[in-house]
């Protein structure tokens, strides 16, 4: 990516160029065999198949950094945490917490709707394994760096999971490494907070790692973080 933009920078522009990424060969290549081959209960689909843009509301207070697409999930629909269970357990709680519209998020046009939030990625494409390497990570770091400049009403960051808690910490050079855990908290630069939990993989909701309560925690703890308005009195 060039350092010298000819216009001013804009979500929107972050999300066509995630949209076109093709930066790292491994991933482009996954990404678009998935796309190709689907999966049986999907095979009607035309799938993503390309980098998956952050979305949400611009004026967000709450920032939500997950690990990569799902390679049946978002890589099949084209947005993030759509289409699986783990954006089935993360809208579910949103809409519990009163930032989403509805409790589902199923395809780009299903009319969901966030208030107060936008929804992001450590790596924006599907990794083999679900395990992006250092060097993708590296590669996909920039647009995140974008996407906090261009969130200025952003207080609260939400990572699931620690690659997610990590990529924050590393973004804003917090030394040493904060320890990751459920509800743990850091402190970062601009008043901003660094919120952690659990990621909502199927893995760790079926063993009970993350239950439904855990995950409402987490969203609640971000709420109360949330800058009130001035009194008008």
């Amino acid at each position: 990516m060039s350092s010298i933009r000819r216009h001013p920078d804009s979500l929107a522009a972050v999300q066509h160029e995630v949209a076109a990424c093709r930066r790292c060969p491994r991933l482009v290549q996954w990404r678009e065999q998935v796309a190709t081959t689907r999966r049986a209960a999907f095979a009607d689909e035309t799938y993503w198949g390309r980098g998956v843009p952050g979305f949400g509301d611009p004026r967000a207070f709450l920032l939500i950094v997950g690990l990569a697409p799902a390679a049946h999930g978002a890589n099949r629909t084209g947005r993030m945490f759509t289409g699986d269970r783990s954006g089935d357990w993360l809208f579910a709680a949103l809409h519990r917490a009163g930032y989403a519209s509805q409790p589902t998020s199923v395809a780009r046009d299903d009319g969901l709707v966030v208030d107060g939030v936008y929804i992001t990625a450590a790596v924006h494409c599907a990794p083999p394994g679900n395990k992006p390497d250092p060097a993708e990570r590296a590669a996909c770091a920039p647009y995140l760096a974008r996407e906090l400049e261009l969130l200025p009403a952003v207080t609260v960051v939400v990572a699931l999971g620690q690659i997610g808690w990590n990529t924050v910490a590393a973004h804003f050079g917090i030394r040493p490494r904060p320890a990751f855990g459920h509800l743990a908290e850091c402190a970062l630069p601009g008043g901003r907070t660094l919120l952690g939990s659990y990621h909502p993989s199927q893995q760790n909701t079926f063993t009970g790692t993350l239950t439904g309560p855990m995950f409402d925690a987490v969203f609640a703890r971000a709420g109360r973080l949330r800058p009130r308005p001035p009194s008008s009195t």
